[in-house]
Formats: structure tokens, sequence, C-alpha cells
């Protein structure tokens, strides 16, 4: 009896034991801008992977359209029906002004090893940024590139005159917009859901986003000519909402820390020789596709348009932003100094 006792206690202490651990096992909800196997569905589902194997939380991962536009999602965010949300400061710019600094032209190097050394080591993205995402209930864990911008054309263009009166869709950002003004373009401010179609009847006259979009997305099939520029790279950024965060232990809080640095590091990995992979499929898929590549000389012509628009950043963010374009331009100086 005694025996028979002893194991029932047991037995019992397991099964409390075993709710409480269920109690506390959370099911985190997490959604992205992109399609199944793209840049930041690669991220989410590491950073999904490395919480289901440290823990007994798991991470629903909704993809894009499953729960409306990024504007949508990042509202859901804030509101904390999601816990984590990874959207670009292409779509952040409207809240965060300064998060439009990514839209200035030529600020941003294409060589892909200098940026990823940028992300890794500028002090605006890693202490500036989170303290500006803050306060708007944002947690930011993780900013990293995707790709350099590439415009699709309905026509072979090489010069900002060849942009002229072309509609091109930007994203609803109005740094963006003034990029492309200052560029010779139109820009037309749309959500994604709306791109494929306006380009297909000729509403719009082109686009941007990093290759592999243009590949995933079948962009090139409705507007064949690419044209790369070298005006940037294509940013995105990872947060949770911070009621939810702050609430947290600290063994989750750095779990989800070392989460994001893990699926951070799978992803740079990812993004290595993912541009030519994509324009070679592009390729393989169409004989239509034409491939225009700038030289200095004729970057030169787009380049010189940049200035204004750092002055309109400037006027759009004040002080703060002023400080943040110094500080951007000072990490990039200490990057780019280091690899002469």
């Amino acid at each position: 009896m005694k025996a028979t006792k002893l194991v029932t206690s047991a037995s019992v202490t397991a099964l409390l034991f075993g709710l409480s651990a269920a109690a506390q096992a959370d099911n985190w909800r997490y959604a992205h801008e992109e399609y199944e196997g793209d840049v930041q569905d690669v991220y989410a589902m590491a950073f999904k992977e490395y919480i289901e194997e440290n823990s007994d939380h798991t991470v629903q991962v909704y993809r894009f359209g499953e729960l409306g536009e990024s504007d949508d999602i990042l509202e859901q965010t804030q509101a904390g029906i999601l816990q984590f949300v990874n959207q670009s400061p292409g779509f952040t710019g409207a809240l965060i002004p300064e998060a439009q600094i990514f839209f200035v032209p030529y600020l941003l190097p294409t060589d892909e090893e200098t940026v990823v050394e940028f992300f890794n080591t500028s002090e605006a993205i890693n202490q500036t940024f989170p303290e500006l995402y803050a306060e708007h209930g944002l947690e930011l864990l993780k900013m990293y590139p995707e790709g350099e911008m590439v415009i699709t054309l309905d026509e072979q263009v090489d010069s900002p005159e060849g942009l002229q009166g072309k509609n091109i869709r930007t994203m609803t950002n109005p740094l963006l917009a003034e990029t492309y003004r200052a560029f010779g373009a139109s820009p037309t401010p749309l959500p994604w859901g709306e791109v494929y179609g306006g380009l297909q009847t000729n509403i719009l006259q082109g686009q941007e986003n990093p290759i592999f979009w243009i590949e995933s997305g079948g962009l090139y099939e409705v507007s064949p000519n690419l044209l790369f520029t070298g005006h940037g790279w294509f940013t995105t950024a990872m947060m949770a909402n911070q009621d939810f965060f702050d609430g947290l232990g600290e063994e989750d809080q750095q779990l989800i820390r070392d989460a994001s640095d893990a699926a951070y590091e799978h992803t740079i990995e990812h993004i290595s020789g993912l541009a030519e992979e994509s324009l070679a499929k592009i390729e393989e898929a169409s004989d239509e596709v034409t491939v225009t590549r700038l030289n200095e000389e004729q970057m030169d012509a787009f380049r010189e348009r940049a200035p204004q628009v750092e002055e309109r950043f400037v006027e759009m963010t004040g002080e703060r932003g002023e400080a943040l374009l110094q500080q951007f331009k000072d990490d990039l100086a200490a990057v780019t100094d280091g690899n002469e």
C-alpha cells in the first residue's frame, strides 16, 4: 500500500508538472509579407524552428494575403492579435518616418558583403532603430537585407529621361515616391495585391523589387525589361508586439532574441547567390526578358538626383532624421574604409 501511494503521488506530481508546463506553452502568431520560400518566409521558418526546438512554444506563420496586406498585419501586431510581424520600412515609413532612410537612393552600396557587414555593425541599425520602433509599441528584433532593388519596365531604359511619363508603382511610402519623382518617373503608390494587374493592363509601366520577388511573383511576365540601377537594397524588419514581449519572462525573451539571431544568420546565408539564381530562372522562363545594367556614367545620371531626396528626407524627419542620416553615413564609412 505504501509503495502504491508513492507511485500514485509521483504520478499526480508528474501530471501537475505537465499541466503547469503545458499552461506555459503558447502558440505565437507571426505574419510576413511574402510567399512560401521567399526570404521573409525563410527567416520566419528558421525562427519557428528554433523556438520549437528549444521550448514548448509553437509558432504559427502566416504568409502574404492570409491576413490581409502589409498595413493590415502591422495593425494586427500593434493591437496584439499577432505577436510577431515582418514588414519592410517601405510600409512602416508612414508610421516611423525615419525608417524611410532606406529609400534614399545610392545611400547603401550594392555589394552584398559590404551590405551585410553594415547590417551587422551599424549603430543606426542596432541601437537607434530599436528606440524608434519602441515609440510605436514595437520591439524591433532584427533588421536584415533581402536583395538589390531592380526596376522592371515596359521597355528598355538606361537614363532618367527614359522614365519620363512612366507610372512606376511604389510602396505606400512618401520618400520612395520622392525618389522616383527625382528619377523622372510618375510614382504610383499601390498595395502589392494590385501590382500584377496594373502592369498587365498598362495602368503601370513599371515597378521595383528585389530580383527573387520579381521571379516568385511572376512580374517579369508582364514587365519584362529589367533595369539594374544600383540605387539600393530592399530591407525588412522583424518585430514583436512590445506589450507581449515585455510581459514575457527573461528566459522567453532571451529565447526570442536567440531565435531572431539564428534566423538572421540562416537568412544571410540563404540570400548569398539568390539574385543570380533568380535571374537565371527568369531568363530560362521567358525569352522576352531583357537585362540592362548601367555603367558608371549612366548610373551617375541617376545618382546626381539623390541629394534632393536626402533633402526631402531631412524635411520630413527634422533634426532626428538628420542625425540618423549622418550616423548611417558614418557607419557606412566605417565599413567601406575597413574594406579598402
